[in-house]
């Protein structure tokens, strides 16, 4: 069986590599689950996720909270903004398709922005929630 957060991990990917507006805010897919010491601002990761049991009397699930990171050196809030509201319209109920799963629902909590200590860095946070259950073949 598919772990289901590995395999929801991978449609938050594909659907935000594929999204342009992402992407063309980002630069290209610069979207990571492990960020590489070449990478140049702004990018994406993909950050925290915590999975529960989410079960039915008659069907296997698993409640999803994960938490998307946007990281912006543009001087402002602004870009970070931007990129947090296309990822947030790329994934909010977006039909993504699961490996072993199915995906219910797909839902933004709640996003926020801020600096950095370093006081040049903007840390966007974008956080859902997702539903999934085990399908059966």
């Amino acid at each position: 069986m598919t772990e289901a957060a590995s395999s929801l991990q991978q449609g938050i990917y594909q659907t935000l590599t594929g999204a342009t507006a992402v992407t063309d805010l980002l630069g290209g897919p610069n979207i990571f689950d492990h960020v590489p010491g070449s990478a140049g601002f702004p990018y994406l990761t993909i950050g925290e996720t915590i999975m529960r049991d989410w079960s039915t009397g008659t069907e296997e699930g698993f409640e999803h909270i994960v938490t998307l990171h946007v990281w912006s050196r543009a001087g402002g809030q602004k870009e970070a903004l931007e990129i947090s509201g296309a990822v947030s319209d790329a994934l909010h109920d977006a039909p993504i398709s699961l490996n072993g799963h199915q995906l219910v629902n797909l839902r933004r909590e709640f996003s926020q922005t801020r600096r950095d200590p370093d006081g040049e860095t903007y840390h966007g946070l974008v956080r859902f929630r997702a539903v999934t259950e085990f399908q059966t073949v």
